[in-house]
């Protein structure tokens, strides 16, 4: 992962072709939550600052390779230009001769971005054509979108064959500070929280991880796959029963490597998925196999399990936190992952969050900004941490 920064580069007087993530949620045409533009600004205005002529490429929504006007990227266009203070210049195609008259006129310390590349089907083949096409007069390509990095596509991975040099941005360069070098040899004790809904999400990294971390602590969905491989009977609770050999083979993996194999000594039960569902915790897991009865299913890590999740959390040195303790969207089924993540800001540890839920759970409870870090990238996050090379990082110029 040894890249090509963007503080390298020289790019005075040069078109820069830069990918972002400008894939923001919209609501009636607005955007609801611009933190992947805001994101986005600290290698806008570097490169702006270094005197480039800067165009910009983003994917939103799934379009489906059709021109959509329902995912233009023109509002975004509109946001960036108020976070700068200066013009943006949209252009309303990705290749054609709007996007060419556009660049052309560039002028440095100007930028200019272009519409939708996912409005081309050509982007998600990866064409080599388009990729060409995409690159422009541009002799540098500038990669700041790690949330697609695990991609190979022609914005991501292609355009990278056809300009001199390729570059990580700034949001890249600290997701693999954190994600990759900074758990390559983490503090001890190193505790890894995974959680969400199914254990085939994150075998691989669950796998993976076991070979590192200290402490195991599991949650969420994903516990009742465990606990049936245990022998225990778990009511209407989801379980993948596909995957419980998979399950005893991780647990027994954790034994053999003196990993602390944490799943929640009790759990919260409801018999009815809703606000204003009743809920009570069960049982410790133990001599009694029936923990959950027909008719109640899990949704919430237990309040003895969330004492004992916390106190361990308090002695550890790093922490990574995947997936949430349960459904913690609705506020009856959220003690868990509430608890977790207050307990994670107020720790002496570096934690980080691997993306997704967690993240958008750790902003819901208003601790975002209270840990070390927090990925930009669900599927970049999990494929980085399962030991996957992604196309979009691999692709950029050595250093």
């Amino acid at each position: 992962m040894n890249k090509l920064s963007i503080r390298d580069l020289d790019v005075a007087g040069q078109e820069v072709l830069m990918r972002c993530d400008f894939n923001v949620p919209l609501k009636n045409g607005a955007i609801t939550d611009d933190s992947r533009i805001t994101g986005a600004l600290p290698s806008i205005k570097l490169l702006l600052e270094k005197g480039a002529k800067l165009v910009l490429c983003s994917h939103m929504g799934r379009p489906k390779g059709q021109v959509n006007l329902e995912y233009t990227l023109k509002p975004v266009a509109v946001r960036l230009a108020e976070h700068l203070g200066q013009d943006v210049l949209f252009a309303e195609d990705t290749i054609g001769e709007a996007s060419m008259s556009a660049r052309a006129n560039l002028e440095s310390g100007q930028v200019a971005l272009i519409e939708n590349t996912r409005f081309a089907e050509e982007e998600t083949t990866n064409d080599a054509t388009f990729a060409k096409a995409l690159a422009g007069n541009a002799e540098v390509f500038v990669n700041d979108a790690f949330g697609t990095a695990h991609r190979a596509h022609a914005s991501t991975e292609g355009v990278t064959h056809h300009v001199s040099q390729s570059a990580m941005g700034l949001l890249v360069e600290k997701e693999l500070e954190f994600l990759d070098r900074k758990l390559e040899s983490p503090e001890s004790p190193f505790a890894v929280i995974i959680g969400g809904k199914k254990v085939s999400d994150k075998i691989k990294v669950i796998d993976k991880l076991l070979d590192k971390a200290d402490i195991m602590i599991i949650g969420g969905a994903m516990t009742y796959t465990f606990r049936k491989a245990q022998g225990y009977a778990l009511g209407n609770s989801l379980v993948e029963d596909e995957f419980v050999p998979l399950a005893g083979e991780l647990m027994a993996k954790a034994e053999k490597n003196g990993v602390k194999f944490c799943l929640p000594i009790n759990t919260r039960i409801t018999q009815e998925f809703s606000e204003e569902a009743e809920t009570k915790c069960t049982i410790k897991y133990g001599d009694d196999m029936n923990v959950i009865p027909d008719g109640w299913e899990g949704v919430d890590i237990g309040d003895e399990a969330i004492v004992e999740y916390c106190e361990i959390l308090r002695g550890c040195k790093t922490v990574l936190w995947n997936g949430p303790m349960g459904v913690f969207e609705l506020d009856n089924f959220a003690a868990g992952t509430k608890a977790v993540a207050n307990t994670l800001a107020e720790i002496d540890a570096t934690v980080i969050l691997g993306g997704g839920d967690s993240v958008t759970a750790a902003n819901k409870f208003g601790v975002g900004d209270k840990v070390s870090f927090l990925s930009t990238g669900g599927g970049s996050s999990l494929a980085l941490l399962e030991g996957k090379e992604l196309p979009g990082i691999v692709s950029l110029t050595n250093a």
